[in-house]
């Protein structure tokens, strides 16, 4: 299926945007109709981020000026949108620390100002300064704690710093907001096992976060059948898991996590396993069903099953 400008090209491939940005001359040729859509402005939104993504700064500028003209320079989505071009078109440091006090002189006025919060905690991020950026996004969330998708940005940002009990309860925050979203379990689960492979976790340490990143998994893969990383995520901690079996530890002393037995992790195991085969076999022939799913995930998927010998 060809990608479409109704939707956000953020997530698409490299070639999937290019395809998107190189319909800018079309779009914007037709731009002079006097009579509106209801998807002509989300389709401006979405072409000028596909060209930025594509380096068409040009493009770009063009698609905003139309946005600016039909909605008003004071539009808070426009402020963004002409923030995140300037910081494209930005070539140094210097520049992009002008866009950041742009930023600060907006705030300064309206401090509520969501979208340009926003976007100052990403070009913080950007500019290296990530201790900054978690600063920043703590203070969003004082102001507004039901932001699933800011808890998620902390928990990245705490996890980008090895800080990984503070990322693992700003996911926990951002699950109690949308506790059906399988793909937080799953990066819960990534988290939580990257916290049990890290030198400084203790054996009963160790198996709680493993215990924990199991059950988000399984999660995971219950609220969407064919989640990729849930089922990757699921095979690493079921692998790891076999091979410890003699050093398993059921319960802690203070019973707070028990681990399933050796015939049930068996049994994930073979489940992920089948399961990734599948998706990787159907996915590399491209099969009708099967398409969609990110080529450097299927390759990471195959790798997984390979050092585990078991052929797709």
């Amino acid at each position: 299926m060809a990608p479409s400008l109704l939707f956000n090209p953020a997530k698409l491939p490299p070639s999937e945007a290019l395809q998107l940005a190189q319909q800018a001359p079309v779009v914007l040729q037709g731009s002079s109709s006097p009579s509106e859509t209801v998807d002509q402005w989300a389709t401006y939104e979405n072409l000028l981020l596909a060209c930025l993504r594509t380096g068409d700064d040009e493009a770009a500028a063009k698609c905003m000026d139309q946005l600016e003209a039909r909605f008003g320079p004071d539009n808070e989505r426009v402020m963004a949108l002409r923030g995140l071009l300037s910081e494209a078109q930005a070539e140094n440091n210097g520049e992009l620390e002008a866009v950041l006090k742009q930023y600060d002189a907006i705030l300064e006025g309206n401090s509520t100002n969501l979208p340009i919060t926003k976007r100052r905690i990403a070009l913080l991020r950007s500019m290296g300064r990530v201790s900054d950026a978690a600063t920043a996004l703590v203070q969003l969330l004082d102001f507004s704690p039901t932001d699933a998708e800011a808890w998620s940005e902390l928990s990245d940002l705490y996890f980008t710093q090895g800080m990984y009990s503070q990322a693992i309860y700003a996911l926990e925050e951002a699950l109690l907001l949308s506790p059906n979203a399988w793909n937080i379990h799953a990066r819960l689960g990534e988290v939580q096992y990257m916290a049990a492979t890290t030198s400084g976790s203790g054996g009963g340490s160790q198996q709680k976060y493993l215990a924990e990143a199991l059950k988000r998994f399984a999660r995971s893969i219950e609220l969407c059948d064919d989640y990729l990383r849930g089922y990757y995520g699921l095979k690493l901690v079921t692998t790891r898991l076999l091979k410890e079996q003699a050093k398993q530890a059921k319960q802690t002393d203070d019973g707070e996590f028990t681990l399933p037995d050796p015939k049930t992790i068996e049994r994930l195991d073979e489940l992920a396993t089948a399961k990734l085969s599948e998706i990787v076999r159907h996915s590399t022939l491209k099969d009708r069903g099967w398409r969609g799913y990110d080529e450097r995930e299927v390759a990471a998927a195959r790798e997984l099953l390979s050092q585990n010998g078991i052929e797709r």
